[in-house]
């Protein structure tokens, strides 16, 4: 599993744990009331607790040795497709299921639920990735 190289199929679980742990919270009042009340520096901290969180997934949690990953420009490739995976799953379903208008939400409270809903996003997509 170690020596194993990241591949499609490795996007490919990331995507499906990325979306179900994801989708109830696009959906949910509470999130973006949240987001709507957060200030710029909550929504940095947001984002630095998510990008914490896929680290130690991927490679503290899984003892995986990043100097044994392929990388872009010195970042592990498997954690940058986990990152955009987890962004990008939240706000495909934020936008498809048309939530910004759902709740009345600005682009700024729309760019912050989409940070909220990372974190959760971050956690089901390294934990496919690790398991599978």
């Amino acid at each position: 599993m170690f020596g194993r190289r990241f591949g499609i199929d490795d996007v490919a679980q990331q995507v499906v744990g990325g979306v179900l742990l994801s989708a109830p919270f696009v959906v949910t009042e509470e999130v973006w009331t949240l987001a709507s009340s957060m200030s710029w520096v909550q929504t940095g901290l947001v984002v630095a607790l998510t990008l914490g969180i896929g680290y130690g997934a991927l490679f503290q949690a899984e003892d995986r040795n990043t100097k044994r990953e392929e990388d872009v420009g010195g970042v592990p490739a498997r954690y940058l497709s986990l990152l955009v995976v987890a962004y990008g799953a939240v706000a495909t379903l934020t936008f498809l299921l048309d939530a910004p208008d759902a709740f009345e939400a600005t682009m700024a409270t729309t760019v912050k639920a989409i940070a909220i809903g990372a974190i959760f996003s971050v956690v089901g997509a390294a934990t496919a990735d690790s398991v599978f």
